[in-house]
């Protein structure tokens, strides 16, 4: 008599691989949550989360500064390494950075290489859960990057916190710095340092900026500032030369009402303002056409970035003199983020959650 083999479980009966997922219901309302992993389509990747950073803009959501969908999966810069894939160009294993965006490459836009204005743009973080893309956020074991997201290899000089930040706040700067055009011996205001502004300090100074003037309420992020090159008001009050009074290039990224009009209004002759960090409802500037006509100057706006701006990301982060272990927490896990969120941070410019 023989023992029958017993069959083989099919993919219907074999159990699904799933996914651990921290929610957002609201306000500081988080379930970690059991999500199914899809199976892929065409172009698209599951990456396993090693690294997240906490961009301000998720306090902002939970606090309700800005709208969002609800329930969402947060989080949208981060680091991970591919565990499966159906797009060509990626393979098992890597190590790989992603967009905030991922667009349709069929629209208008998109035609004329405005893929971070796509008019079927989908963003990391930003999606609702219960739509076709529940596993959106940085904040879960994995996320499921969809197709012609862009996807950058990570490079062994680049630490997993860096590369996290390089998805959002790198990649937006590179933007910035794009619009600012060249810097090399002119004279540039970079307000507000927080993330971006640190780095747009950095930037600034080794695009050869004759002089980089940095403003911030936080004297810890001026110091900062000063570290990579920056004059600060403090520092030019104590001996050091007086910041000039009008500007060659102006980087705005507090949001304020203040920061706007003083990137605005300290523009010389042919200057170049770039706001990027008025990304929720801002009170109206009162502009005066002639003083712009007459002034030849320019002001322009910077949101989401290209996927070029993401790879200079990378290239410049790689080199980067800022300390991360200085201006970065201590690393958390999934589970205190929703406390995390809900705090008032002002001793880091990022808090770091690891996976592994």
């Amino acid at each position: 008599m023989t023992t029958p083999t017993p069959p083989t479980p099919s993919a219907s009966t074999a159990p699904m691989e799933m996914a651990q997922a921290l929610v957002w219901h609201g306000g500081g309302d988080f379930h970690m949550q059991e999500v199914p992993i899809p199976e892929l389509q065409d172009g698209e990747t599951l990456v396993e989360i090693t690294t997240a950073t906490i961009c301000g803009s998720d306090r902002h959501t939970v606090l309700d500064r800005r709208s969002a969908p609800c329930p969402s999966v947060l989080g949208h810069e981060g680091v991970g390494v591919v565990r499966d894939t159906r797009n060509p160009d990626l393979r098992v294993g890597q190590r790989v950075m992603f967009s905030v965006t991922a667009p349709c490459m069929k629209c208008d836009r998109c035609e004329r290489d405005m893929t971070a204005k796509c008019r079927n743009l989908k963003k990391t973080g930003h999606e609702a859960f219960d739509s076709d893309w529940p596993l959106s956020g940085t904040y879960a074991s994995h996320i499921l990057l969809r197709n012609h997201q862009p996807v950058v290899p990570v490079p062994d000089t680049l630490p997993d916190v860096a590369a996290s930040i390089a998805t959002c706040a790198g990649a937006t700067v590179m933007a910035c710095m794009e619009q600012a055009g060249s810097l090399a011996g002119k004279r540039v205001l970079v307000m507000g340092i927080g993330m971006l502004g640190l780095i747009a300090v950095e930037a600034s100074v080794r695009g050869g900026a004759a002089e980089v003037v940095a403003i911030d309420h936080n004297q810890t992020r001026l110091e900062w500032a000063r570290e990579l090159g920056a004059v600060t008001p403090d520092s030019s009050a104590s001996g050091t030369e007086a910041a000039p009074e009008l500007f060659d290039i102006t980087l705005e990224f507090s949001g304020s009402e203040f920061g706007v009009a003083t990137c605005i209004d300290s523009l010389d002759i042919g200057g170049r303002a770039v706001l990027a960090g008025s990304v929720a409802d801002s009170p109206a500037y009162a502009l005066d056409p002639e003083w712009l006509v007459r002034g030849w100057r320019t002001i322009t706006g910077v949101h989401n970035y290209e996927p070029r701006h993401l790879e200079r990301s990378v290239e410049f982060l790689a080199n980067s003199r800022i300390d991360w272990s200085t201006v970065v927490s201590e690393p958390i896990a999934l589970e205190e983020v929703p406390a995390e969120v809900q705090a008032v941070q002002d001793m880091y410019l990022r808090t770091t959650v690891t996976f592994l």
